[in-house]
């Protein structure tokens, strides 16, 4: 089960009983070691951050929703279930992406980075949740 807060991980068992964390955080929120990679998984950079300030080893924005996908949920709760649909419907065109994702995960802790304030309404939260489906 998933939480929401300042920081939601799970701990999932991968073959050969190896561990790993996926976890999500808003990149406006301090940078911790914990985090291990950071990933931005927005198509546009955040408004306001330095690069330095981020910390933000790995840019994802060609997995992040279309622009028209992105501006027509315009992050209204109303639309997210036809959001979900539609992004996840749009992630299996980047296998290429996902599965650099998964090799960094298979490598230690990851966090993708978002910079949305709605922490239950957002991309980074679909794909979370797609790549632990596809695991």
């Amino acid at each position: 089960m998933t939480t929401f807060g300042r920081k939601s991980s799970l701990a999932t068992k991968v073959s050969e009983k190896v561990k790993y964390e996926l976890n999500l955080k808003r990149v406006y929120e301090a940078p911790h070691k914990d985090d291990g990679t950071r990933i931005l998984v927005d198509r546009l950079w955040p408004r306001g951050l330095t690069k330095e300030k981020a910390k933000v080893d790995l840019w994802l924005k060609e997995i992040a929703p279309s622009t028209e996908l992105r501006k027509w949920f315009g992050h209204d709760p109303k639309k997210w279930r036809s959001f979900r649909k539609r992004y996840e419907t749009e992630l299996k065109d980047h296998a290429d992406e996902i599965k650099l994702l998964k090799s960094k995960v298979k490598e230690g802790t990851v966090t993708l980075i978002y910079g949305a304030r709605d922490q239950e309404h957002n991309e980074a939260l679909v794909l979370k949740q797609f790549l632990e489906r596809t695991a």
